[in-house]
């Protein structure tokens, strides 16, 4: 890319002659270095998970979190650099903040990822700034209605019913595709999305990681919460059990 791009990359302006806007894709590059992030909609609300790489044994457990609540009813998560996902953060808490004083309701999550993913686009139109190197996930439960979002580096958002951010994005939507989401209880889910966590995690590269799991549901009273510490230990459990299963199945197969 460094030979098709010099000269073309030194400003988020500029266009290649091919249309292509070079420091768009390395932004997009670092969302896909950082660790999976899993979003998923079931009947009674959203699940949101991420695998957090840890890189050094020193690290305090539940540091640098990459699940965010945005709002009361509004959860974020967040794959790429982790700086740029907090000024991201601080941009949706005020917007949502700022709709709820104007008009004492809370945002409708889809509004707020439009007017977020606006912001973002903004950062690619200026050669005095570059593109935010983050994707996030936004996450609602809002009158008894489910909704999931995503918006990456170049401004572009979309509505899912289950998606996937990160290294391993590629591996979890397969996952995510073998579920009958519709027909699932957010506590099923919870399980289901540590799981897909554990299968698209790669051992080689790295080893350690901090499994992540918030919530939005009616069974938290339509709030963005971690998932209860009992409720996630089960979860990796099962997580765990099903990676030996398939590691199993897979020496089985040789």
């Amino acid at each position: 890319m460094s030979s098709i791009g010099t000269g073309y990359d030194l400003s988020a302006a500029q266009f290649s002659p091919d249309g292509r806007v070079f420091q768009v894709e390395y932004a997009q590059k670092a969302v896909e270095n950082s660790g999976t992030a899993v979003g998923l909609v079931c009947k009674d609300g959203v699940v949101l998970a991420v695998e957090k790489i840890v890189t050094s044994k020193l690290y305090e457990p539940g540091t640098n979190k990459r699940l965010f609540t945005v709002d009361t009813h509004v959860g974020l998560a967040c794959a790429g650099l982790l700086a740029d996902a907090r000024a991201i953060v601080d941009v949706a808490r005020n917007e949502a903040a700022n709709y709820r004083a104007e008009y004492s309701v809370p945002m409708p999550v889809k509004e707020l990822t439009e007017r977020v993913s606006n912001y973002l686009h903004a950062y690619t139109l200026y050669s005095s700034v570059r593109p935010y190197g983050c994707s996030v996930m936004l996450a609602s439960y809002l009158n008894d209605s489910p909704q999931l979002f995503v918006t990456d580096p170049s401004g572009l958002c979309f509505g899912y019913f289950g998606a996937a951010i990160g290294k391993a994005k590629q591996n979890a939507k397969t996952e995510i595709e073998k579920l009958k989401l519709k027909e699932l209880t957010c506590k099923q889910l919870v399980k289901e999305a540590a799981k897909i966590i554990y299968l698209v995690h790669d051992e080689v590269k790295d080893k350690q990681f901090e499994l992540e799991l918030s919530w939005v549901c009616a069974e938290s009273q339509g709030r963005h919460e971690l998932v209860p510490k009992a409720l996630k230990v089960q979860a990796e459990k099962y997580a765990k059990a099903a990676l030996e299963e398939e590691s199993s199945d897979d020496e089985e197969d040789m």
